[in-house]
């Protein structure tokens, strides 16, 4: 039986907006009201398969926590990844942590960011690469092209197995536009997708033989797992010191037991936003619109707006994405490289690159609005049915206005009720929580006012809500 590994967020996944990595809540699938990654686990139903296990970094926990349960995973394995370190070692540690569930499963490796529309072809070829990775093959999926795309890596297929599978002669680089077209004219080179399968096993051992020094800081992370809630939680420190490679790099190349299955089944890695305005519907002049926005004489641009209206005038080949955290203007042509812009928020130690504005937690998200040098306005939610952990702050107050709802709010000695329209003040020092003890969400401005208003000015008096 499959036991699926689904990448939802890791190297580079800090800052959405200007990152390959898309924002499960926010991002959409273009064809349903599910997202991406909920889109991914709804393909593989008709597969028997064991509950998946997720792999995304510790800032997006809660927001592929709450994706997964609202389509009915409530026991899936959340693997957290302190940082990103790219495929190679993510993989490793999924394929360890399945190796402890026993009976060596073998692995379906899916990014949460890939478009298949022709679902049927897409289930056929994974059908057709189970016998081989049955057998101790290592497995990745190439897709059939239908342009000479410059994008995407492509892998040659070698010599012709039975079951629709191919060995594979080499991997190639993304090419140029010349050298894509020969690939295309050729008919013998195929998309590298980044889908594989294999057993945990097979994928370990050929690690081993490589790539040792990933596979050592791997099994040394995964020592001791901490389970929290839904999240399987590794040793930063120990996994901070771990390289960052592909797989591709790491085993795929140069292992001797590489097979390619061909995927016809109009695949599309959502990975940037110029592949989004490739299969997204456009207006009469090739724009691509989500969103509050308004167009006079531009053409083909992808235009995506959140929150804010975006006006654009006599532009072209452009993308202009607004979000909560940033807004992003790049050319069609250059998207790839807003990486370089990620790197230039770390190096200049931005908070943009560490956190989102909206935090997601078990009970619900806070969103900050508003502030200043010694206030801080954020939109709270909770949840129906759940609370906060009790806590104390010695750097601030907090005003709490409810806007819709009514709050449970838990102080030092009592209990009180507080719904729309009225307010609570919590003094410094004040042991304090909040639940929502009704059928709809509870929505609160919080007022923080002091001299110090990092989310670090926290004492725990209990655990519960979190």
């Amino acid at each position: 039986m499959l036991l699926p590994v689904v990448m939802a967020g890791g190297a580079g996944s800090r800052l959405w907006p200007l990152s390959r990595t898309l924002y499960p809540k926010q991002f959409l699938s273009l064809n349903t009201k599910m997202t991406m990654l909920q889109e991914t686990l709804r393909r593989l139903e008709k597969i028997e398969h064991h509950d998946p296990l997720i792999i995304c970094n510790e800032s997006h926990r809660f927001i592929v926590s709450e994706q997964l349960r609202n389509v009915g995973y409530t026991h899936s394995g959340i693997l957290l990844e302190p940082e990103g370190k790219n495929t190679a070692p993510a993989v490793a540690l999924a394929a360890i942590q399945a190796s402890r569930m026993g009976n060596d499963p073998i692995l379906l490796v899916l990014a949460a960011d890939h478009e298949i529309l022709n679902e049927e072809k897409f289930l056929l070829s994974i059908q057709q690469g189970i016998p081989f990775a049955a057998n101790g093959y290592l497995v990745t999926f190439g897709v059939i092209p239908s342009c000479p795309e410059t994008g995407y890596g492509y892998i040659r297929q070698g010599e012709k197995l039975s079951e629709g599978g191919f060995r594979v002669a080499e991997f190639v680089e993304k090419p140029d536009l010349s050298t894509a077209q020969q690939y295309l004219n050729d008919g013998c080179f195929l998309w590298n997708s980044g889908i594989f399968m294999f057993k945990a096993s097979a994928y370990l051992a050929e690690l081993k033989k490589y790539r040792s020094d990933i596979l050592d800081i791997c099994e040394q992370s995964l020592m001791s797992p901490q389970q929290d809630l839904d999240f399987i939680r590794i040793n930063a420190d120990c996994f901070h010191s771990c390289p960052e490679e592909s797989i591709d790099y790491a085993v795929m190349e140069r292992t001797e037991h590489a097979v390619v299955v061909p995927l016809d089944a109009k695949w599309s890695d959502v990975g940037s936003w110029s592949a989004l305005w490739d299969i997204s519907d456009k207006d009469n002049a090739g724009n691509a619109v989500r969103g509050d926005v308004l167009i006079e004489d531009a053409k083909d641009n992808y235009l995506y707006s959140q929150h804010r209206l975006i006006g654009v005038v006599g532009v072209e080949d452009l993308v202009v994405v607004e979000t909560k955290d940033a807004v992003l203007v790049a050319h069609k042509s250059k998207v790839q490289n807003v990486k370089d812009i990620v790197c230039q928020l770390k190096d200049n130690n931005r908070p943009e690159y560490l956190q989102h504005r909206e935090i997601f937690r078990p009970w619900g998200s806070h969103d900050t609005i508003a502030e200043g040098a010694r206030f801080q306005v954020k939109h709270v939610t909770i949840m129906p049915g759940k609370r906060t952990a009790k806590q104390i702050h010695y750097n601030r107050t907090e005003h709490w206005i409810i806007v819709s709802g009514t709050a449970k709010v838990h102080l030092k000695d009592e209990t009180i009720l507080i719904t729309e329209n009225e307010s609570t003040f919590i003094p410094v020092g004040m042991p304090h929580a909040i639940e929502n003890p009704g059928k709809i969400l509870l929505e609160i401005i919080e007022v923080r006012s002091g001299v110090y208003l990092d989310e670090d000015d926290v004492i725990r008096v209990s655990d519960s809500g979190v």
